[in-house]
């Protein structure tokens, strides 16, 4: 059985110190940590071409190493404007390191400030943007377009949750591709590992499915929506294959919203929505809202009152 949460800090003998100043390869000095999982820690470092993030992967071993490195190589080809670059990845004794673009918070730093700070959720327009654009990064990685091994793959990324999307002005984008897995049909063997919290039913018996993402961005939305979870807490620290979650708790939600989120958590996977995107357009649409792109080009959630002034200012303009 996996251990869910293994040590960050790498045990081997002779494991690079992640501290600050070390420099975990020429040009890249460590400046502060940004933050710490139970699977890597990332720090804010110093690159030859600028600030940059390094995050840093306890690695147990050479097979262990050689296969995670593998699957994050897959994503350095990768261009999509809701996907957080990976500039490079290399290993030093002890740990993966994995070179990305700096993001100014995750939702969870969004979500703690609202909460607790303000006390209020994330206002619903920027959430529902945030969702959006998580749907449309998902919906790429899923799709059966990449290139592996001389076969057309998705790849599920395996552990979506708050801090797995980092924010960088206006836009979301998709990180932590360490779990990543390559699909070839609608199911797809795969180690009971994730976040188990967020983890749809299916990874629990061993296996990944097409939708699988789509349930960790249903429970997703619950926590940064309501503040808390819409399952109970499970025992323990491993993940149980025989694991029955009871129906999910959907209260903390509109009545208008239940419906869209309680499809997107079926526990079976063929009876959630085709794709990510299907399921956050609903709720863009749940609250009266649009996706409207900006002059700067960037996409966001605006109310149908506000589209419609918008579209009176322009016809004034014209006239």
């Amino acid at each position: 059985m996996v251990s869910f949460f293994p040590k960050t800090r790498s045990s081997a003998q002779g494991a690079f110190v992640i501290q600050s100043g070390a420099e975990p390869s020429p040009g890249y000095v460590l400046r502060r940590a940004r933050g710490r999982g139970g699977f890597a820690e990332v720090w804010e470092a110093d690159s030859p071409n600028g600030p940059i993030a390094l995050k840093f992967m306890s690695s147990s071993s050479s097979a262990t190493t050689a296969r995670e490195l593998r699957s994050i190589q897959s994503f350095q080809s990768m261009d999509h404007p809701y996907l957080v670059k990976t500039h490079g990845v290399w290993s030093v004794p002890g740990y993966i390191v994995i070179a990305m673009e700096l993001g100014d918070a995750t939702l969870l730093d969004l979500m703690l400030l609202y909460h607790n700070d303000l006390g209020q959720p994330i206002p619903t327009s920027d959430l529902c943007a945030y969702l959006w654009q998580t749907a449309e990064g998902l919906d790429y990685l899923n799709a059966r377009r990449h290139q592996r091994d001389g076969r057309r793959v998705g790849f599920q990324h395996g552990d979506i949750k708050p801090n797995n999307i980092l924010l960088f002005n206006a836009n979301a984008k998709l990180a932590d591709y360490g779990l990543a897995t390559p699909t070839h049909g609608p199911s797809t063997p795969c180690p009971r590992h994730g976040t188990r919290e967020y983890a749809p039913p299916e990874v629990f018996q061993g296996y990944l499915s097409d939708t699988s993402d789509q349930f960790s961005l249903a429970v997703t939305y619950c926590v940064l929506r309501s503040g808390r979870f819409p399952f109970p807490p499970m025992p323990g620290t491993e993940m149980p294959k025989s694991n029955i979650r009871p129906l999910a708790d959907l209260s903390g939600l509109t009545p208008e919203e239940r419906p869209w989120v309680s499809r997107a958590l079926s526990p079976v996977p063929q009876d959630r929505f085709p794709t990510c995107a299907e399921f956050a357009n609903g709720l863009v649409k749940v609250h009266g809202m649009t996706m409207n792109r900006s002059e700067s080009g960037n996409w966001r959630a605006v109310t149908d009152r506000d589209m419609e002034l918008k579209r009176r200012i322009a016809a004034r303009q014209r006239a």
